[in-house]
């Protein structure tokens, strides 16, 4: 079984260089790796030239129109039986393709996805914001964990689906904003079996300060409302949680000119949560600094989350009524 990595990218030459250095490790070797640059200004063709004779790798350059079309150029011009995705800022454990070519010759896998963990290398922050991404306490849980809440939908940070499911239901038909979810669930809807990959995790760097995560994170939460425009159904409770916690924290300021009472069991509230989250992470990652760059990690992760979701339900709401009014115009 041959292997296609495609791999976009966006003015991120030192990642692409980490990357490519990790997959050099790989124990299974027939792969190819197809490098995206998606009209980048910062461009890492000359770093990828100097793996070609390392890795079986090609590089392009296309114009910019985001990461879900820039991952179709790949799937176009790819040769492999089974094309897998990464984003740019993972790091790939040496056993990685030879774990997934062993689980998909045993469980007949159609489509996959593996979990992303924290590697030794990362700094306190993002270590933190890794730990606000896969905790149990946060929404992040549902990520690529054994136990997740419904059904399985790879990720493109480390998600992998075969010739015949692309040739059958395509490739993204968005390219940002929840492009990856939309194209799992096309897939699933297809009939075509999915599985969570344990041991095919990826070291996901994520981003580098809590100002980036900040926009990462708003970003996802409008992405949530995309996919609510295609598939109604998928929009769960699980899905609001940010949203009640980005609520009670505005209560919890309001609550100092309403009631004293009331104002003391929100804060103690709100402080159990963060220092429970200050304990696991801390206990997780062996580092009591670690866990206290946890509390403003996952308090960026809910909110900004919370924030995106508002803003683009907000949109998607005035644009609905628009179209009504349209309608009954005609």
């Amino acid at each position: 079984m041959k292997f296609s990595l495609i791999i976009p990218l966006y003015n991120r030459p030192q990642e692409i260089q980490e990357l490519l250095e990790t997959l050099c490790l790989q124990t299974y070797t027939d792969f190819e790796v197809l490098v995206i640059e998606d009209g980048s200004t910062d461009k890492a063709d000359a770093i990828v030239n100097t793996f070609k004779e390392k890795l079986d790798i090609q590089y392009f350059f296309k114009p910019n129109e985001g990461q879900g079309f820039t991952r179709n150029y790949g799937f176009e011009r790819a040769k492999g039986d089974f094309f897998i995705i990464f984003d740019s800022d993972c790091l790939i454990p040496p056993h990685y393709l030879a774990t997934v070519k062993q689980a998909i010759d045993t469980q007949q896998i159609a489509a996959f996805g593996g979990p992303d963990k924290e590697h030794e290398s990362f700094s306190p922050i993002q270590k933190a914001i890794s730990y606000s991404m896969t905790s149990l306490l946060t929404t992040g849980g549902i990520r690529g964990r054994k136990t997740h809440v419904g059904t399985f939908h790879p990720r493109s940070f480390n998600m992998g689906l075969s010739r015949k499911v692309y040739e059958s239901v395509g490739g993204f038909i968005i390219t940002r904003m929840g492009e990856d979810l939309e194209l799992s669930m096309r897939v699933i809807k297809a009939g075509f079996k999915t599985a969570l990959i344990p041991e095919a995790y990826v070291y996901h760097k994520r981003r580098t300060s809590f100002g980036q995560f900040f926009k990462q994170l708003h970003f996802f939460g409008r992405a949530r409302i995309n996919i609510f425009r295609f598939y109604k159904e998928e929009l769960k409770l699980v899905h609001f949680f940010p949203l009640a916690f980005f609520l009670f924290c505005c209560a919890t300021v309001l609550s100092i000119f309403i009631s004293l009472p009331l104002c003391i069991l929100l804060t103690s509230t709100l402080t159990l949560y963060m220092v429970a989250n200050l304990l696991l992470s801390a206990y997780l990652n062996r580092s009591f600094k670690v866990g206290i760059l946890s509390i403003p990690a996952v308090f960026i992760q809910l909110n900004a989350y919370a924030l995106g979701f508002l803003l683009e339900g907000y949109r998607y709401s005035v644009l609905s009524q628009k179209h009504v009014k349209n309608r009954k115009v005609l």
